[in-house]
């Protein structure tokens, strides 16, 4: 096993751990309390005064890890960038959202802007200053690429804006999105030790992050990752299946990510067209499940396993 990868998970989980008793208070002092929607799960509403932004902890472990590594594995620079830029965008969301209480945040516009410009800035540097493709690995057909010549740069901004919106979305529930993401984290870890694709001490570190967030963020969590979290993890994913030339596995890898989008679109679209009907109890799809009885550890390690068959079949896929 490759110390490439070892150290990596070992010093961002001990980081993660060590800045856990340390941020989660100052979090709870600055009164970072998540508001529970009065109109969202009953049981939902003992949440209220988790302090969120937790992201903070895992984002801080990986980025501080990978940094060591940077020199020594150039592939890490835009994965890093991605997932720091969109937890910046994140942390500002949730920083206005909770200790200045504007109710909205950024508004939608803001973000959707902030989203687009550091999409552009990870796009610039990958066609400008490194030889990785934006020919996309084609699953089940080993050794073919997907070619989309100009059409390239504009896929990417929708899959990586998309991607991230699908991790947000996938957040909603105590060590929801941290598992999942957990596990593609793993995934993309074996991936890029077996390609030499590069990236593994940036995958490690949020492996070893995401373990030791876990820790507290479990049901029932003492700390949510908020925005900060769910944005950054969206750019890790998007980043490295890009650096790996791999964005048509994410839907693969992402699976949960993709249900957790489409079921917020097909019930927004369903609600308009039928003025007021609904098709799932409530959106995002892990609330219907459970509105439907199920408690949440169950959704989380439903969800969970589903995701680790999915990158089974990714894996035989390559």
């Amino acid at each position: 096993m490759d110390f490439q990868v070892v150290i990596p998970v070992l010093i961002s989980f001990a980081v993660s751990v060590i800045l856990g008793p340390v941020i989660i208070p100052f979090l709870r002092k600055l009164k970072m309390g998540q508001t529970e929607r009065a109109e969202g799960v009953q049981s939902h509403l003992k949440k209220a005064g988790t302090p969120t932004m937790g992201g903070i902890i895992f984002l801080i472990a990986a980025v501080v890890t990978a940094l060591f590594y940077v020199k020594d594995y150039p592939a890490v620079i835009p994965v890093l960038f991605l997932t720091l830029g969109f937890g910046i965008i994140g942390f500002l969301d949730d920083y206005l959202k909770v200790v200045l209480k504007r109710s909205d945040g950024l508004l939608p516009w803001q973000k959707f802007l902030l989203q687009v410009v550091v999409t552009g800035i990870f796009a610039f540097y990958l066609i400008n200053y490194t030889d990785i493709s934006l020919s996309m690995r084609i699953p089940f057909w080993p050794d073919h690429y997907l070619n989309m010549g100009w059409l390239a740069v504009p896929v990417l901004f929708f899959a990586v804006i998309g991607t991230v919106n699908g991790v947000n979305f996938t957040d909603g529930l105590d060590g929801l999105a941290s598992s999942v993401t957990l596990i593609v984290a793993v995934f993309f870890t074996v991936v890029s030790m077996g390609l030499k694709g590069g990236v593994e001490p940036m995958t490690g570190a949020v492996v070893g992050g995401l373990m030791g967030f876990l820790l507290f963020n479990v049901y029932p969590a003492k700390v949510f990752m908020g925005d900060t979290g769910s944005l950054a993890l969206g750019g890790f994913v998007a980043g490295t299946a890009y650096v790996l030339e791999m964005p048509l596995f994410i839907l693969l890898v992402g699976l949960i990510y993709l249900v957790e989008v489409l079921s917020v679109m097909i019930q927004v679209s369903y609600f308009k067209a039928t003025h007021g009907k609904r098709i799932f109890k409530m959106a995002p799809i892990h609330h219907h499940f459970e509105l439907c009885g199920w408690s949440e550890t169950r959704v989380v390690a439903v969800f969970s396993v589903i995701t680790a068959v999915m990158c089974l079949i990714a894996l035989l896929a390559l």
